[in-house]
This record gives structure tokens, C-alpha cells and sequence, in this order.
């Protein structure tokens, strides 16, 4: 693993040469796979680099910047590297949220934890999972099969807004925004956990 730091340093010089604005074009870099770096991002949005913890945030947002998901993978990409890294649940968390409008009209948009600013609709998908502890666990789709967790918080508020309509016949609830509907689960399901919170 000697080589990880001298990866991470060739990475960060890499990022820090190409920066102008906007995001970088990951998806057009196709440089050879050199290995996994010992990097991981935990569930709660924590970046960590050989087991710390990066303090810095300007760091952990240049890192993220050039995240990529390649199938199931996701690696760190410049124009001459790849790397690959662990997530352990979503890359990103969604950290605030801005709402206005109901119903169909309604608009939500969020925040995520390095700045990304994304707005509910066909290309910022919101999608719902379930988790035996946890209960439902919202995910906004960030870019590029990238997506950021909702936290707990703010999946209250979220889960506020919620309402019940028929998809395919079957009673959902779900949130309507942007003239959309994104079901979370069957009515019947939510209707025994909201009676005993």
C-alpha cells in the first residue's frame, strides 16, 4: 500500500491542473484501471483516506467531482488515472431542501454535502428504498448513476409531503413533484407505521 499516497498525491496534482468551471467531462476520460485506492465513503457522507477521516472539505469536493460509476463500481477518474474506491451506501447526501408549490405544481430542490444543487424532475429522479431498521430511505439522483441519500432530517419533511394515488391500480404513497409522482410504497404499508409514530 506504499503506493497509495503517492496515487493520492498524482490524483489531487491532476484535479488541481484542470480546474476551471463546471464539472469535469468524467465521462469522456478513458484512461487504464491502476488499482484500488485505499478511499472510502462511508453511509453518513464521510470521505475517509486510509482509514481518517478528509477534513478538508475543498478536498473531499475536488474528489468528488471526478467520482464515476462504471457498472457497479465507483472509481476516481483524471485524464490519466483510474482508481477505484468503496461506497458504502450512496456517494452523496442531500442536505438541505427547498420547496415550493403542491401537488403535480410542486418543485423541491436540494442541496447535497459538496454543493451539488439538483431540482426533482426526469433527470433528478427521486427513488425510495426500504430497510428493515430503517424504514424507507430516500435517494435524489445526482448525475451521471450518481445519487445522493436524503438524510434523516430532511426525510421527514420529505415523507410530509407525501400523499396516495393509484399506480397501476394499486393505492401508493409517494410524492408528487414536477408533474410527477414517485411512489415510496403501498398505502396499506405506510398507513400502520404512521398510526404508531
Amino acid at each position: 500500500m506504499s503506493d497509495s499516497g503517492n496515487a493520492m498525491e498524482r490524483m489531487v496534482a491532476a484535479l488541481r491542473g484542470g480546474q476551471g468551471r463546471g464539472l469535469p467531462p468524467v465521462e469522456r476520460w478513458n484512461p487504464d484501471f491502476c488499482g484500488d485506492i485505499d478511499m472510502r465513503i462511508a453511509a453518513d457522507g464521510t470521505w475517509f483516506y486510509l482509514g481518517t477521516p478528509i477534513g478538508r472539505p475543498a478536498l473531499v469536493k475536488l474528489f468528488s467531482s471526478v467520482l464515476r460509476r462504471d457498472g457497479d463500481d465507483y472509481v476516481l477518474v483524471t485524464p490519466v488515472e483510474k482508481l477505484g474506491i468503496v461506497v458504502e451506501d450512496a456517494p452523496f447526501q442531500a442536505v438541505e431542501m427547498a420547496v415550493e408549490g403542491e401537488g403535480d405544481g410542486r418543485s423541491i430542490a436540494f442541496r447535497t454535502h459538496v454543493d451539488d444543487l439538483v431540482a426533482v424532475g426526469p433527470e433528478h429522479a427521486i427513488r425510495f428504498e426500504r430497510e428493515a431498521h430503517d424504514g424507507l430511505k430516500p435517494y435524489i439522483h445526482v448525475r451521471r448513476g450518481l445519487w445522493a441519500r436524503v438524510t434523516r432530517a430532511l426525510t421527514y419533511d420529505l415523507l410530509a409531503l407525501g400523499e396516495v394515488r393509484d399506480v397501476d391500480g394499486v393505492p401508493m404513497f409517494g410524492i408528487a413533484v414536477a408533474g410527477g409522482f414517485y411512489p415510496a410504497v403501498p398505502a396499506s404499508e405506510i398507513e400502520g407505521e404512521t398510526e404508531g409514530s
